[in-house]
């Protein structure tokens, strides 16, 4: 048995079973990567997945069980190269980062440049998903980080650390009436209005919609789409009002009206999620530094390990302090 067989066993579930998609992904040929399969499966004494014709068709539960322990072996693996390029002071690797389409597109392209400047040969493979995949894809060892927001708690999947708060905004036109106030509609007004938003505001445990269940109301979802651009186009075709990250708001949209929802929608937190397992290359714990300059390398570090930070965790800023407060060095 070898790590590469872990490997490309791992690559294969992950890509739903399909071994062109999976040689792609561990940059092997299919043929190659069915006989590492075989070779497994024969030292093992049973079938890994259950076969339709010449295609794999499930994971069996022997599969399961083995895909598990592999998951946990090449992640040790991994930890052990990442202490030993730590120990050489290595300036090279990757950085994979899950994360939904409004923070890849409105909070990280700075931290990632600052970044790129401190360590130019660290390539950095961002990956924007549905907020409801992101976790996952950090769970199941495909990324490093994942950056993601609630309204409530800590992710309860690996170890989270607040980078900041922010609210919500209604957007409209600029000849809208809504853009003529100052202070925001309460929620009986917005429900009488067609309202477009994110496609997270469709399930059942959306903050949003659950803001307006508690008033004994239902919102007017005229439209939903996963990129926060994409809402502002159609608030601009007129489909109806926005409502969206405030980080969404550019200097740009100087057509659009934006007001705040403070009173009317609980405030989010955009979480920084490590492995609890994992060994962070040095690179990475920089670039959380420049995303979330109160977060100090030392104090992950302590907290990785399993300690308190030595004077505790400074105040979570505000979307709309960040600004002020001063660049984290990150080499």
């Amino acid at each position: 048995m070898t790590l590469t067989q872990l490997r490309h066993l791992i690559a294969i579930a992950d890509s739903g079973l399909n071994i062109t998609l999976a040689a792609e992904r561990v940059h092997a040929t299919q043929p190659g990567l069915s006989k590492q399969l075989r070779q497994l499966e024969d030292e093992l004494g049973f079938q890994l997945f259950v076969r339709k014709g010449k295609s794999l068709d499930a994971v069996t539960h022997a599969g399961e069980q083995v895909i598990e322990r592999a998951r946990i072996i090449l992640a040790e693996a991994g930890n052990i190269r990442a202490i030993a390029a730590n120990l050489r002071n290595e300036a090279h690797g990757e950085l994979r980062i899950a994360t939904t389409h409004t923070q890849a597109r409105f909070a990280l392209p700075a931290a990632i440049a600052a970044l790129n400047a401190s360590f130019p040969q660290v390539s950095v493979h961002l990956e924007p998903t549905r907020d409801a995949d992101v976790l996952a894809r950090l769970e199941a060892g495909q990324v490093d980080l994942a950056i993601i927001s609630s309204t409530g708690a800590a992710p309860a999947a690996g170890m989270a650390f607040a980078a900041y708060r922010w609210q919500r905004v209604i957007v409209t036109p600029l000849d809208h009436p809504l853009a003529a106030r100052t202070t925001p509609p309460t929620l009986d007004e917005l429900v009488t209005l067609p309202l477009i938003s994110y496609d997270s505001s469709l399930r059942p445990e959306s903050s949003l919609r659950r803001a307006f269940e508690e008033a004994g109301l239902t919102p007017q979802i005229a439209m939903t789409a996963g990129d926060a651009d994409l809402i502002k186009t159609y608030v601009r075709a007129g489909m109806g009002v926005g409502i969206l990250a405030e980080m969404a708001m550019q200097d740009g949209d100087v057509d659009l009206h934006a007001l705040p929802t403070d009173p009317l929608f609980a405030p989010c937190t955009t979480w920084v999620v490590l492995r609890r397992d994992s060994v962070p290359r040095e690179y990475t714990l920089a670039f959380i530094q420049q995303f979330a300059p109160h977060l100090g390398r030392h104090e992950l570090r302590r907290a990785l390990a399993g300690e308190p930070p030595r004077d505790g965790w400074a105040d979570v800023p505000h979307w709309r302090e960040r600004h002020r407060l001063p660049a984290a060095r990150v080499a």
